[in-house]
């Protein structure tokens, strides 16, 4: 028996480990793929405080060696479902069944698809959602940034060092995201802002990418563009399948002020959260909050006041 599970180690996890280690709880965190989370193959960070810049890698590194550090225990699996025994939670894994008495799910978002023509059968083959990831194989050559939120304008400046000519496509006629990335966007000489277009179809030869049918939303004209990559950064979905808590219309948990869920002894930090800003420095702030309130529960498990 557990006194706490952490699901998910990105750096709300992460935090929320350092918080329950120091208050002694017997803790684990569970992870399906790599501790870091989504944000572990960003290319560069420059506004978490006290790193003027630093890779997500390298910022993440150091979130794990202090987590670690306090020995947290960290498994490698994948969360099926969560059970409600009485006061006790039952997690479901691939590797098995973990008793606890609370939780807290920080498992994130994955990257949302258009479900254009052309995306799920090129993807690894042109298509891509991670510009840190594949961006080395567009050196000198043509690529497509979907999107014109902060993740789409840094990882289109990102590009634009490695790639010869870097179309941005954004539906709208003007850019979402933080001026300061803007700013980088409008002085890279190799970038094109194309507003007002959305993608209509990725289109192939010899089963590789080749160009872009794009839709102008004044005109109702179309504009192919040759492009060897297209990446996309049109938003994310929460991974929450496995929670049966109360949600919003978009899947993400719904929390209060000190993140619980509808369930008692089961809280919800970061991404996978209802949250008006997506970043790393609110993850940790929601972290540690979770961890707060869940020390709190477990310390009072099994008065009856939970």
């Amino acid at each position: 028996m557990f006194d706490l599970v952490i699901i998910g180690g990105g750096p709300g996890g992460l935090t929320a480990g350092i918080y329950s280690q120091r208050a002694r709880l017997k803790t684990v965190l569970l992870e399906k793929q790599m501790v870091g989370g989504q944000i572990a193959v960003s290319d560069v960070i420059e506004n978490y405080p006290g790193f003027p810049s630093i890779s997500g890698a390298e910022l993440m590194e150091k979130f794990e060696s202090h987590a670690r550090g306090l020995g947290l225990e960290i498994r490698f699996t994948d969360v099926l479902d969560i059970a409600v025994d009485g006061n006790v939670k039952v997690i479901k894994t691939s590797d098995g069944e973990i008793r606890t008495k609370a939780v807290i799910i920080a498992t994130g978002a994955k990257p949302k698809r258009l479900g254009v023509p052309g995306e799920k059968e090129l993807t690894g083959k042109g298509v891509s959602y991670c510009a840190t990831c594949d961006g080395p194989f567009f050196r000198n050559l043509k690529v497509v940034v979907v999107g014109g939120g902060d993740t789409a304008v840094k990882e289109a400046v990102y590009l634009s060092r490695l790639a010869a000519k870097v179309y941005i496509v954004h539906r709208r006629d003007r850019f979402r995201a933080e001026k300061m990335h803007q700013e980088k966007m409008e002085a890279a000489e190799n970038i094109e802002m194309v507003t007002s277009h959305v993608l209509k179809e990725i289109k192939a030869e010899n089963n590789l990418v080749k160009s872009v049918l794009l839709e102008d939303l004044k005109t109702g004209g179309t504009r192919e563009i040759e492009a060897e990559g297209v990446f996309i950064f049109v938003g994310i979905n929460p991974t929450t399948d496995f929670a049966d808590v109360d949600k919003d219309a978009g899947g993400f948990i719904k929390t209060s002020p000190d993140m619980k869920t509808s369930t008692p002894g089961i809280f919800a930090a970061g991404d996978c959260r209802t949250t008006p800003l997506l970043q790393v420095a609110t993850a940790v702030g929601d972290g540690a909050i979770a961890a707060a309130s869940a020390i709190e529960y477990v310390e009072e498990f099994g008065s009856g006041h939970n």
